[in-house]
């Protein structure tokens, strides 16, 4: 079970995917799809069936209108992988993303962690110590890169 924030409001809040509470599933969902879908005009199948698993935690920060930010970190195959950040519109620019990375970060501690960045956000994870690798890629009509921040390694 993963340790989970139970903090004030601006601070970042986590559940395992089998702990949500369909009402809070349900506002991380529609944020993604608000940001995603339908202001990035991107139709893609959200839904991809890891929310709920129990390799899977969600993060998020809220205030009195609902759901300000989110993301989801999922061990796929022995390899941690960070996904669906996303800040609500009104939210951008006051480091909700930032803390929410950092929530994750911490939580899965130093070991070697991927997520797929949009290519316009590279300097945004380059500051907690991702480094894209690979070629850039189409995905679902937008330009991303795979970046890794690597982890600590024992001698």
């Amino acid at each position: 079970m993963p340790l989970c924030y139970e903090r004030g409001m601006s601070e970042p809040q986590c559940a395992a995917g089998p702990d949500l509470d369909a009402a809070r599933l349900y506002e991380l969902l529609s944020l993604r799809v608000n940001v995603f879908v339908v202001e990035q005009e991107c139709a893609y199948a959200e839904l991809d069936g890891k929310d709920l698993l129990p390799g899977t935690t969600h993060f998020w920060v809220a205030d009195d209108d609902g759901v300000r930010g989110c993301l989801r970190v999922l061990e796929d195959g022995g390899q941690w992988r960070i996904g669906r950040v996303c800040t609500r519109r009104d939210a951008r620019g006051e480091g909700v993303g930032a803390r929410l990375t950092a929530a994750a970060l911490d939580h899965v501690g130093p070991v070697d962690v991927v997520l797929s960045s949009q290519r316009y956000a590279t300097g945004f994870y380059a500051r907690f110590g991702f480094v894209a690798e690979g070629e850039p890629y189409d995905e679902d009509g937008i330009p991303h890169i795979t970046m890794r921040r690597p982890g600590e390694r024992s001698s």
